[in-house]
């Protein structure tokens, strides 16, 4: 018998997959503490995790443990050179959140080039056709520079050119000629195409290499009526700099679904900006997209346990059978 603890509520569909096996026993921990988390997980073959952290700690506790199934396709918050060491894969929901997450950013450069929230707050207020404050824009015609090419990248990349949008796409893990052959400017350099691009979205994980990428210095070189899109991760922009460009007007605007703290303190500054626009790290929310990531954390379970687990949805491959040299 299996024990699977899953720490979020999932969809019918993905939670009838669980129950349909006999050899399987599911226990549901929503949000659980990290020490009732780790007071739980020794029975445990399987962990399905959405902003839990799994460490050196938790995994200490889980002799039992031959999966973390991560709803979701961020892994910042799991140690996977722990989870290496001990031949644990982590999976991750690939496909299941890559329109989601990829319609979301246009909402949030639509919203930014309307200000459709501040006229949303004004109409509700009473103030009809209020014309102060910065201009409103189209997005045909504007330079985007997409950070990220991977699945949702790529669709973000699509969508902009079907808005009659100039695209730009950086991303060290594609060839640029590749690039290229899918009709958009490749870049190798950010900082050298920051002062020639409009809006600057990220599609990265955050990792060492890209905690911080954008800094003050990276946001100095942009226009000031240029906007910043994350959809991605907090930790991908240094807050504080990004703050005082958008106080000091050295950049226009900012479309962010994701925040260093989440949720974030009362203080923040971005909640009383009206060229900020916030959503609450929900770009892959819609019913659709749970749906489809329930069914995959799910299946990356069972998989596992039935030695079938696709490598393309794990993280680590190299915890596979066979699989040491990828």
């Amino acid at each position: 018998m299996h024990t699977v603890i899953t720490c979020l509520p999932l969809h019918p569909s993905g939670q009838a997959l669980l129950d349909a096996r006999p050899d399987v026993t599911v226990r549901h921990m929503p949000a659980p503490s990290p020490e009732a988390l780790r007071a739980a997980i020794g029975e445990a073959t399987a962990v399905m995790v959405a902003l839990e952290t799994v460490d050196e700690a938790l995994l200490a506790a889980a002799p039992k443990l031959s999966i973390v199934s991560r709803f979701g396709v961020g892994y910042d918050l799991v140690d996977i050179p722990a989870c290496t060491r001990r031949g644990i894969p982590v999976g991750v929901t690939n496909g299941g959140n890559d329109l989601a997450v990829a319609e979301h950013t246009m909402m949030l450069m639509l919203a930014v080039a309307r200000r459709a929230i501040e006229h949303d707050a004004n109409v509700r207020a009473g103030t009809w056709m209020r014309r102060e404050g910065r201009p409103m824009g189209e997005l045909a015609g504007r330079t985007v520079l997409v950070v990220g090419y991977g699945r949702i990248g790529t669709r973000v990349a699509r969508l902009c050119a079907a808005f009659g949008m100039r695209v730009m796409v950086h991303d060290p893990a594609w060839p640029l000629p590749r690039i290229a052959a899918d009709g958009y400017e490749p870049v190798a350099d950010i900082a050298e195409a920051l002062p020639r691009i409009d809006v600057l979205t990220l599609h990265c994980p955050a990792s060492e290499t890209t905690r911080r990428m954008i800094n003050a210095e990276m946001l100095s070189l942009m226009k000031p009526t240029a906007w910043l899109i994350n959809a991605a991760r907090g930790a991908l922009v240094d807050e504080a700099a990004l703050i005082d460009a958008l106080k000091s007007g050295r950049l226009e605007a900012a479309g962010l679904d994701v925040l260093v703290q989440e949720p974030p303190d009362t203080s923040n500054p971005l909640l009383t900006m009206n060229n900020v626009v916030l959503s609450p790290h929900n770009a892959a929310a819609p019913i659709e997209t749970f749906e489809k990531m329930s069914i995959r954390a799910a299946r990356n379970i069972l998989d596992r346990i039935d030695g079938t687990l696709d490598p393309g949805f794990v993280v680590n491959p190299e915890t596979l059978p066979n699989r040491r040299n990828v």
